[in-house]
């Protein structure tokens, strides 16, 4: 060990007048995991930490991140998650370190859906030497917190595949060599399929599951405790229930929650989250900012100006236990005077509802755009729809009058309420004109590949199939299946065995072609000529029931299926019967990309049945 004399101290001392503050910055302040008899903590600089923080990138442009972070800090939280890295990632963390929060850096890991191949040496070679020249920079800055490796790079239904995990494995083990003061976490969408089980099985050098969960936030304590793993988990997003939760209006647009319905949201999603000591370790709240998904303000907690709105009330006084001084205003209510269906070029009018808190004087502001092209982006960056101001003939704090533009189509008309300190209230309400425009890719119907008859849905023995079980729906975390369950199958030596283990909610999973598609992309098969889907099933104790069909992908998407056909209140038997779903003449079956479904609903009891034999016929076969 090199020693000092008190001269070179002095020395040293001299050299470094000015430059203290910098030093300190180079200094990481360590963060460990402990397991007690009471459950896991996270420990900062050997103090328990748990994480009350917000995700988002601060917008750093023009300064505006820091009254972002000082807003956060302000709030009561302590710190911030980002998605990944880049030429601002050394400013973030020094203003996340004056602000007193920490940071769970995110590490971005390629997807699929946008090309990356993990099966491709020199991809995963690139990607793994990003990851390293990262964490080498900034591990020992003292505002990080963990990395975050990768967010929802495994897809989002089954996330089984084995490549996806043995690269985040060895990702972050090597993390864990070059920087062991800090922990690491993986970040999945939900935890549905067998994410959970590839996490547990393949990844020992992963900490800390991160989760991204919305309108089953609140039950992931539960959910998370029925699973095999081990490890704690940070619910790393939440918010409002997502587009592709909520379903959608007649015409085939998602009705938006106000920002006042949202408060709550949050303040209910944290405080369960908050009452599980025993593996969760904190959580991020979805957006701290403004961002274009589906809608201009469905996720954002900040109007793009910086107006706070009263999902950060919420949070404030779920980080805090106090409510601020001056709240954002309040949207009781808004309507359309009629009918929310018109022609091209009708006039509408609309009613609001709004207030002050504290009473102050509110002003209104109305707005038109077009409908988003897409509703589910995974996340992905959107512009934002035009607009058409010219198009509003009246306005005041409690009602505007608008003509719908003459193109048919969908619209969105907005209200944003202000109060005198610049916090805010938003809500809006779609319009159709004329009639829902068709999906891109639906006007004209792109047949999907010509299969022969029978068309084999299930199949044993690795024999390729025309579609894939992975499109888990509803409380995911609660299903599980087995496609090569040997006892008592109804032919061959195996059949499917699907396990619900909840009493209540729902759930389902769809077989998808491409995989893990919900309407974004082209495939699917060209079954004309077949007359029934057919398959076998019966159920563990006989009485359960459950709804089987096809075609779930309806015309709101880019990529539609042709045509469907379920039958609903199947009662199954504890023995093997045959069940048809007849396809009359009329059912257009020229693109099938979603061949296969199941769902049943919460029957006071876990649900488990069997299928087998499952395919498309020409004529009945016996």
């Amino acid at each position: 060990m090199q020693r000092y004399t008190p001269t070179c101290f002095l020395i040293l001392a001299c050299l470094c007048v000015g430059l203290v503050s910098h030093a300190s910055q180079a200094q990481a302040v360590p963060v460990e995991l402990k397991q007690t008899d009471q459950g896991w903590q996270l420990l900062r600089d050997g103090r328990p930490y748990r994480i009350k923080g917000a995700g988002g990138d601060m917008q750093l442009e023009n300064d505006g991140g820091e009254s972002y972070m000082k807003m956060l800090a302000d709030a009561g939280g302590n710190s911030i998650r980002t998605w990944g890295v880049d030429d601002k990632t050394k400013a973030l963390l020094d203003l996340a370190h004056d602000n007193g929060l920490t940071v769970t850096v995110g590490l971005w890991l390629g997807h699929e859906r946008h090309g990356f191949d993990y099966t491709d040496l020199d991809q995963v070679a690139e990607q793994k030497a990003m990851v390293r020249k990262a964490v080498l920079a900034y591990k020992d800055h003292p505002a990080v917190l963990a990395w975050g490796v990768g967010n929802e790079m495994e897809g989002y239904e089954a996330g089984d595949n084995a490549a996806i995990w043995s690269h985040v494995e060895s990702v972050a083990a090597m993390i864990k060599r070059l920087d062991p003061r800090h922990p690491t976490m993986t970040v999945i969408a939900e935890i549905g399929g067998r994410k959970l089980e590839s996490i547990h099985k393949l990844c020992p050098s992963v900490d800390i599951v991160g989760i991204n969960t919305y309108a089953g936030a609140a039950s992931i304590p539960d959910r998370y405790a029925k699973s095999e793993i081990t490890k704690p988990y940070v619910v790393t997003e939440f918010g409002p229930a997502g587009t592709w939760e909520v379903g959608a209006n007649a015409f085939g647009a998602p009705e938006e929650l106000t920002s006042t319905q949202k408060g709550p949201v949050y303040a209910k999603v944290y405080n369960a989250l908050k009452a599980d000591t025993r593996s969760c370790l904190g959580s991020y709240a979805f957006l701290w900012g403004a961002k274009v998904e589906a809608t201009t303000t469905w996720f954002g907690m900040f109007l793009p100006d910086g107006s706070k709105l009263a999902a950060v009330d919420a949070m404030a006084q779920a980080w805090s236990g106090k409510l601020p001084d001056d709240l954002s205003p309040k949207i009781s209510s808004i309507a359309v005077k009629g009918e929310y269906e018109m022609k091209p070029g009708a006039e509408v009018t609309l009613l609001l509802d709004a207030s002050d808190p504290e009473g102050k004087p509110i002003k209104v502001q109305w707005s038109l755009y077009a409908e988003s092209s897409e509703y589910f982006t995974g996340g992905d960056k959107m512009k934002t729809p035009p607009s058409f101001p010219k198009q509003i003939t009246s306005a005041s704090n409690t009602s505007c009058t608008l003509t719908l533009p003459d193109k048919k189509g969908i619209y969105r008309v907005y209200a944003v309420v202000k109060d005198p300190a610049g916090h805010a209230a938003v809500a809006n309400v779609p319009l159709s004109a004329g009639q829902a425009p068709k999906a891109v890719g639906a006007a004209e119907m792109t047949p999907g590949q010509k299969a022969g008859l029978p068309v084999v849905v299930f199949a044993e023995g690795g024999e390729k199939v025309p579609w894939i079980p992975a499109g888990y729906m509803g409380n995911t975390g609660a299903i599980k299946m087995d496609q090569g369950w040997t006892q008592n199958p109804k032919s061959g030596v195996s059949c499917l065995k699907v396990f619900y283990q909840a009493a209540d909610e729902w759930g389902g999973v769809v077989w998808q072609d491409p995989i893990n598609d919900w309407g974004d992309a082209a495939g699917g098969y060209d079954l004309t000529g077949a007359t029934a889907l057919e398959f076998w099933a019966r159920g563990e104790a006989g009485g359960e029931i459950l709804e089987f069909g096809f075609g779930v992908l309806g015309a709101d998407k880019k990529y539609a299926d042709s045509g469907s056909g379920q039958l609903k209140g199947v009662r199954l038997t504890d023995d093997w019967r045959k069940y048809r779903v007849e396809i009359g003449k009329d059912v257009d079956l020229q693109r099938i990309k979603t061949g296969f479904y199941w769902s049943v609903a919460g029957q006071g009891r876990p649900v488990t049945f069997y299928l087998d034999d499952i395919r498309y016929v020409a004529d009945v076969d016996e």
